[in-house]
């Protein structure tokens, strides 16, 4: 093979390339310390290393303990269509640590698409919490934050007027509040309070959000955050994930495993922006993890909700076992889950 290196023949062009490789990869040498170990200048071992991979005499592999996790991601978007996907390890909810595990995986996510000017949409729960928890920006940005949905007193991570402030002064920028509750009992209260002038103004400034944040639910009886900050009761749930099929919701709008919203009798009480106003906002980001949460992102995915996706290895490897599910026969009915 001829080495194009001038003034030498091609055996001995094979040769100083050999030993370069030996002494850079084998060795562990620097290229300037394989520079004076032959005589000669650290450029052209630089040189020589190039030409050796582009002429296939070097074979990179990358095995580090993480690439399972890139693969995740690689197949969420290509499967869901996803802008971004980013997979933690497997974490499990009875562990202290995980919320600062997922929450810096989120705010990371989040900074590297926030931008000056923007307008941040932001919903409520665990999920979110921590990514607020763990927001350390290395500059102010000039953004607005705003909630999603409405307010509920005296729960830390469910309250949004409590998370946007809190996000806000992290990220240096100015806060709304939406003086009015999640949910309420009637459709009629629900109206009423929408016609009111300055929770309209909150909502509108919401719809013309850049970015939202938000967490992701699941309607399995026992474990569903709606029971925090709604009326609803755990046998309500459980109606809604028998009769309805719903498998998850956001911001406190259910949805079933093919992504349709549904339980309008419930969802005509939320005071909040509804799935299809979140669907024409430019990018929403879901933080969801843990296996419980593959049936809810599934949903999800399907209906299109989210842009980008914040979780970790159990939910990832579940959403793609629910992905092949679809191939091999019908959907699971709600009795399944």
């Amino acid at each position: 093979m001829k080495t194009q290196v001038p003034g030498h023949s091609d055996y001995e062009d094979m040769r100083l390339i050999s030993r370069v490789l030996n002494l850079y990869y084998r060795d562990e040498l620097t290229q300037a310390q394989v520079g004076q170990r032959l005589g000669l200048s650290t450029a052209k071992v630089n040189r020589l290393l190039k030409h050796a991979l582009r002429e296939g005499m070097v074979k990179v592999t990358i095995r580090t303990p993480l690439r399972h996790l890139s693969d995740l991601e690689s197949r969420l978007k290509a499967i869901f269509g996803l802008d971004d996907a980013v997979v933690i390890p497997q974490i499990d909810e009875d562990e202290s640590g995980w919320p600062y595990t997922l929450g810096a995986a989120g705010a990371s996510h989040l900074l590297d698409h926030l931008r000056d000017g923007d307008i941040i949409g932001i919903g409520g729960g665990a999920s979110v919490h921590a990514v607020v928890q763990a927001m350390t920006p290395q500059r102010k940005y000039h953004v607005r934050v705003v909630p999603i949905l409405g307010a509920v007193q005296g729960q830390a991570a469910a309250d949004v007027n409590d998370l946007a402030a809190q996000l806000a002064e992290r990220l240096g920028g100015r806060a709304y509040r939406l003086h009015a509750p999640a949910f309420v009992d009637t459709r009629e209260q629900r109206d009423t309070l929408l016609a009111m002038g300055p929770i309209r103004e909150i909502l509108d400034i919401a719809r013309q959000a850049h970015v939202v944040v938000m967490g992701v639910g699941t309607m399995h009886p026992g474990e569903s955050r709606l029971v925090e900050f709604t009326a609803l009761q755990y046998k309500d749930i459980k109606e809604i994930a028998s009769s309805s099929g719903g498998v998850g919701e956001i911001a406190a709008r259910v949805y079933d495993l093919d992504g349709r919203p549904c339980a309008s009798q419930y969802a005509g009480r939320v005071v909040g922006l509804t799935l299809e106003e979140l669907k024409s906002i430019p990018l929403t980001i879901g933080v969801a993890a843990t296996a419980t949460k593959a049936y809810p992102l599934f949903g999800a995915l399907r209906g299109n909700f989210l842009q980008s996706l914040v979780t970790d290895e159990a939910a990832a490897q579940g959403l793609l076992e629910l992905f092949a599910r679809e191939f091999r026969g019908p959907s699971q009915s709600g009795s399944d889950r």
